[in-house]
């Protein structure tokens, strides 16, 4: 592609010759400066141990400290640092206040672990978990599937290298090639139910979810709990995602620990040559498993006290903990799907992407694979000529969906076509294929796996499969939504918060023309384009309900532009136009950023903490980045803390109306599905309703109601 060449840069260069004579001074280094010592003096010998060990410590260098003591460590240090501190790139954190140093632990010792294989040691291990009020545990399975992997022992500890292992499925891999000793599965789960359910001893997990539904399968209700993974999540959301480190046991152990643990790769192989839990040694296994839950324990020791020390206490206790137990029976609980409807909806699809196919093919004027980034970008930009292309550091065409989008927008029909062809594909494979395939045979039932810490604002996200990116409210996604069903006598219940964003957004921002609104239940989009068009039709409304969510989201004049296909300028117009007329607006994200900036993180109403490291960075792209995330972050917060507030009051507001037999499903967004005997429908409905108009209070008060909308049908996409 050629480029045009600025006519005016030769005349600039000659009127500011001077400036750029002067900047060459300015940047050339000078060698004639005298030095202090000769020049040798500066070679650096041996590193100064002292000052080395100080400035490992201040800046939490744990793994270097290792090394440096020659492979001993230095628990105590570990404790002693404040994870704040030992990110140098974070922007500077809230106060804290003092802190106690934690008792100094000794050193994590595998050899003083004990493998328990007899019910004396069995139930001498419960006494000590019993006696201590705390216990961490951990579970070993067959398989990373909870819904149909088998238990293969138990870990627990009650303190520092206090820790044992109970195997309870291995077999044929001892020394000698024998089964080894070990407590027969029922007998030892009878004998560990009554601790595990307990309500004086407090279990505590790393991702306690997935132990949860492993012994749930087996009839024990663990309670209560604590995670270690979801309090590193309350504390350092967002904090850890950008060079910290994530929540995961091993990171949180070398990040606060100092302790770098055993892998399952390094007990179970990889590869061909890999074997299943079941068939490690038992003296490895013991290493293995009693460390996780040593390790637990540890880390339970270290970073609770931090939720009070640095306000996690009530988003913890209030919002997260409760939720964990509710998501855990959720997924064991499931969702029935159709599936002929969906193998009907598979061929139906590739008969569409097949068409698609044959079009794309005729625009281009050849057969290529339209999957492949580099065939379509030649396509694009070499062959038709399209302009906008840019190459990327391996030096093919990015054809992302920004592109894609902004060509269809041009009139480029081949990559209308294109848009339509990606998204079919995916549907279908991640969709009406894959959830077939994830039907349990045991249950006949699909078991999503929500991730409490998959989004640092603190939304749900859900895997295995994916229900959080099903289109909505298009004729496809209703499609894949239909394929959802109820049991034979039941109905699928939808409730879902209507335009909750927007609803905080007018408390938050305190914007009264917003507020007003919404109490009197108008349309919000079409509210919005009187102020800002004078009118309201079918485009001015569009327009409008596009700007709100936008404005919201910090988009820029060249992604609003995009979204509404004008120019930046206009885009602009129409920002400025919506902050004049709703100054709350922009008052609102001015306070919010200039509050992050100086902070490091934003806070949701009920004090979730979202960390931006890169708010301040000097790289623009990144910076900007995090604006666009910051201004969001309170409302998209909020608004995850009211739905997991509404989740772990349900189950009680449904009991105690005496509505029985509703499950509840799924959480996608902004919305709840609940099976429900179809007898129960119009008792739930006003229940479900309230709890979730009343999720706020009373730790919040909000100046807006909450919208409830509440559809019920034999399929998700009925009751739409």
């Amino acid at each position: 592609m050629t480029r045009a060449v600025d006519s005016g840069l030769p005349k600039r260069l000659i009127e500011e010759a001077d400036m750029a004579r002067l900047s060459r001074v300015l940047v050339e280094l000078k060698e004639d400066c005298a030095l202090p010592m000769p020049l040798e003096a500066f070679e650096l010998g041996e590193i100064p141990r002292d000052p080395l060990i100080s400035f490992l410590q201040t800046h939490g260098f744990l793994s270097l400290l290792k090394r440096l003591d020659g492979g001993s460590g230095s628990p105590a240090r570990a404790t002693e640092l404040h994870p704040a501190k030992q990110d140098n790139r974070a922007a500077p954190a809230a106060p804290q206040g003092s802190r106690q140093p934690l008792p100094e632990l000794p050193e994590i010792d595998r050899s003083a672990y004990e493998c328990v294989q007899t019910l004396e040691a069995l139930d001498r291990w419960i006494a000590r978990a019993h006696a201590t009020r705390l216990v961490a545990v951990d579970t070993e399975t067959s398989s990373l599937d909870a819904m149909q992997a088998n238990l293969v022992g138990i870990s627990m500890a009650v303190g520092p290298n206090e820790a044992c292992y109970i195997p309870l499925a291995h077999g044929g891999m001892d020394l000698l090639n024998e089964a080894p000793l070990q407590v027969d599965r029922a007998v030892a789960l009878a004998r560990l139910k009554p601790l595990l359910e307990d309500d004086a001893v407090l279990k505590v997990g790393q991702n306690i979810k997935y132990d949860l539904n492993i012994l749930g399968r087996y009839g024990i209700d663990v309670a209560p709990i604590d995670d270690t993974m979801i309090i590193s999540f309350a504390l350092d959301a967002g904090r850890a995602d950008h060079g910290v480190g994530g929540h995961g046991m091993d990171e949180l152990s070398e990040r606060h620990l100092g302790h770098v643990t055993l892998t399952f790769k390094d007990v179970c192989g990889s590869g061909k040559k890999a074997i299943s839990f079941a068939e490690v040694p038992l003296d490895r296994a013991t290493e293995y498993s009693a460390e996780d839950a040593d390790v637990t324990w540890r880390l339970h020791k270290f970073l609770k006290p931090r939720l009070a020390e640095e306000g996690g206490t009530r988003i913890y206790q209030r919002v997260d903990r409760p939720l964990i137990a509710v998501v855990a029976g959720m997924e064991r609980h499931g969702v029935k799907v159709d599936r002929e409807q969906l193998a009907r909806l598979s061929a139906e699809f590739a008969t569409q992407i097949g068409a698609l196919e044959k079009e794309i093919h005729g625009l281009a004027g050849e057969p290529f694979t339209i999957g492949s980034p580099k065939q379509l970008g030649d396509i694009l930009f070499d062959k038709l000529g399209y302009k906008g292309g840019r190459k990327g550091k391996s030096g093919q065409y990015s054809t992302d969906q920004a592109i894609l989008e902004n060509l269809a927008a041009q009139g480029a029909q081949i990559a209308t076509k294109v848009l339509d062809w990606r998204q079919l594909s995916k549907l279908k494979s991640t969709y009406t294929d894959a959830l077939q395939a994830a039907i349990n045979p045991q249950t006949g039932r699909v078991h999503t796996s929500y991730s409490l810490v998959g989004a640092q604002t603190g939304r749900l996200s859900s895997t295995e499969p994916n229900l959080q990116n099903i289109p909505i409210r298009t004729e496809i996604g209703r499609q894949i939504r239909e394929a959802f069903v109820a049991e034979p006598g039941h109905v699928l219940l939808a409730a879902d918060y209507s335009q909750i964003e927007l609803r905080l957004a007018a408390h938050m921002a305190d914007v009264p023309e917003l507020k007003a609104a919404f109490a009197r239940g108008e349309d919000i989009h079409a509210r919005t384009a009187e102020e800002m068009f004078g009118q309201v039709d079918r485009d001015t409304r569009a327009r409008a309900k596009t700007i709100n969510f936008a404005i919201l989201y910090g988009i820029s004049r060249w992604g609003l532009g995009t979204r509404l296909g004008v120019e930046p300028d206009e885009a602009q117009a129409m920002i400025d136009r919506y902050f004049e007329r709703f100054p709350g607006i922009q008052n609102y994200i001015h306070a919010t950023l200039e509050t992050v900036r100086e902070r490091g993180y934003s806070e949701t109403l009920f004090g979730r903490k979202t960390w931006f490291p890169r708010i301040n960075s000097n790289n623009p792209t990144e910076r900007a980045g995090s604006e666009r995330a910051a201004i969001n972050a309170p409302i998209q917060g909020t608004c995850a803390d009211i739905i997991k507030r509404a989740m772990a009051r349900m189950d009680g507001a449904l009991a105690e109306a005496g509505v029985e037999g509703v499950r509840m499903l799924l959480q996608v967004h902004d919305e709840l599905v609940f099976e429900l005997p179809e007898s129960a429908a119009a008792a739930a409905s006003p229940v479900i309703e309230r709890v979730m108009a009343e999720a706020a209070a009373p730790a919040v008060t909000l100046d807006v109601p909450l919208g409830i909308e509440i559809g019920t049908g034999q399929s998700w996409g009925a009751a739409h």
